[in-house]
């Protein structure tokens, strides 16, 4: 395992190939999700064991609301259901539950679980599960342009105020405002696309794409991720010379 300077510091895990997995075994699709709800615990411990901070889970996309209606009500079942049954297991490992994303449009009950278990961890410091439901990444950074837009109609010069606003700036403008940017994207199922996940931090986080299907993903797997993280090299623009001999986690 390599040292903890070597790790991310913030996960981000786009969780796919559910449906493909229930398939290949004849089972309904909803089983699928069901079994990767499942994995998703256990990669919270994984992470949580191995020294991550906050890892992200795309749990439920803006574009999921086209899938068949009765996947979306059986995917907001699991959710209303599972989420709530996991409160003892998270306070006992010590997972704070965030929630990124648009949670109005879900059905209430499903609002309910989630901000149920977000208050309910709130003061565990262990590690940080953010849940993206009705999340996505074109319409983060729409609400960001439409936010600063707000912010800058209230200056006293609108016109100078957008002129100083800079990368970082726009940055605090986004849902992800208070999560630290993602160093290390993970996708399973075999698929190459961000489809529409962290698109602002994308533009430098590193990318890592698995075969396995999100079920099937193991312990291993995560560890080979991290592994192979450790041994890039993220310049950021920068020359290799130009790099500090020892990166702080997460650079």
């Amino acid at each position: 395992m390599q040292a903890k300077s070597a790790l991310p510091h913030h996960v981000a895990i786009v969780m796919d190939g559910n449906g493909r997995w229930a398939k290949e075994k004849g089972l309904p699709r909803l089983e699928g999700h069901r079994r990767g709800a499942l994995r998703a615990r256990k990669i919270v411990r994984w992470a949580a064991d191995a020294g991550i901070r906050q890892i992200s889970l795309f749990a439920f996309s803006t574009e999921n609301w086209s899938r068949p209606k009765v996947e979306v009500r059986g995917l907001m079942s699991l959710l209303s259901t599972l989420l709530p049954r996991e409160i003892p297991a998270m306070q006992e490992q010590g997972v704070r539950v965030r929630a990124l994303g648009d949670i109005s449009a879900l059905p209430p009950k499903a609002q309910r679980a989630i901000e149920r278990t977000c208050r309910e961890t709130a003061e565990n410091t262990r590690i940080e599960l953010v849940l993206c439901l009705n999340y996505g990444g074109q319409q983060e950074l729409l609400a960001g342009a439409r936010r600063l837009c707000a912010w800058a109609a209230e200056q006293p010069d609108m016109q100078a105020a957008l002129a100083d606003v800079d990368v970082e700036g726009f940055r605090h403008f986004l849902w992800c405002d208070d999560l630290a940017p993602v160093d290390l994207l993970i996708r399973t199922g075999g698929e190459h696309r961000i489809s529409n996940f962290f698109l602002w931090d994308v533009a430098y986080c590193e990318l890592y794409f698995s075969k396995r299907y999100w079920p099937d993903f193991e312990q291993a797997d995560f560890l080979a991720a991290l592994e192979d993280y450790a041994h890039r090299e993220r310049r950021f623009g920068r020359t290799s010379e130009q790099l500090p001999t020892h990166p702080e986690k997460g650079a």
